[in-house]
């Protein structure tokens, strides 16, 4: 771990005393994340009303640059300079190195289609079966830890040989028992554990960033 994401840790346990009793849960979770980016794969996330616009959140967070600027690689540079001339020198400049994340609730015409003609229940399972693969992982959020839905993910990722990471309330639920790597926010009020969820999905953002890229 670099100095960078020391200092990220260090923060982060100052900021937060209240959740050092997560910290070898949050040191696995940044593990698998980092072993998923390093080794190609993608993070799938799901979850159901604020935990649904979490996981748009997250994504935004690991597609471009969060902290840092992440500029392209010279190789990048170089290839969209010579496929493309002035015009692949400038986008190539401006876009940003990503972390390959997907939100399961992005996708409207999907997730209602399948609701609509099969099971609303499993309509994040079915996306699971289709963009899972070894090596990738769910990040599955449910507040209780019961959300039968983002459940019934987390039991696809486990057949299509994909990591489950879960964010959860105190109890932990179904969910916990589902995943490789648990983090049960303190609290049993929802309002309250999104708040923990919030303050731990930034920080691992914040460290995957900082030992993915140099800058």
């Amino acid at each position: 771990m670099n100095m960078r994401t020391q200092q990220i840790m260090q923060e982060f346990y100052t900021l937060h005393p209240d959740l050092t009793f997560l910290e070898a849960e949050l040191s696995k979770a940044l593990r698998l994340l980092l072993d998923t980016f390093r080794s190609g794969g993608k993070l799938l996330i799901c979850g159901n009303g604020g935990s649904s616009a979490d996981s748009e959140h997250i994504v935004g967070e690991l597609m471009k640059g969060f902290l840092l600027k992440r500029p392209l690689s010279s190789d990048k540079k170089d290839l969209f300079t010579n496929l493309f001339g002035e015009d692949g020198k400038q986008i190539a400049e401006v876009l940003q190195e990503a972390l390959p994340a997907i939100s399961l609730s992005t996708h409207t015409a999907l997730s209602t289609a399948f609701s609509n003609d099969v099971d609303p229940s499993l309509a994040f399972a079915q996306q699971v079966l289709g963009y899972a693969n070894p090596g990738d992982i769910l990040l599955g959020i449910s507040t209780s830890g019961n959300s039968k839905n983002v459940c019934a993910a987390a039991m696809c990722a486990h057949v299509c040989g994909a990591k489950v990471l879960a964010l959860t309330g105190q109890s932990g639920g179904k969910l916990a028992s589902l995943a490789d790597c648990a983090l049960t926010a303190p609290e049993t009020r929802t309002f309250r554990i999104q708040e923990y969820h919030l303050a731990m999905y930034h920080y691992l953002c914040a460290a995957v960033e900082s030992e993915c890229f140099t800058q």
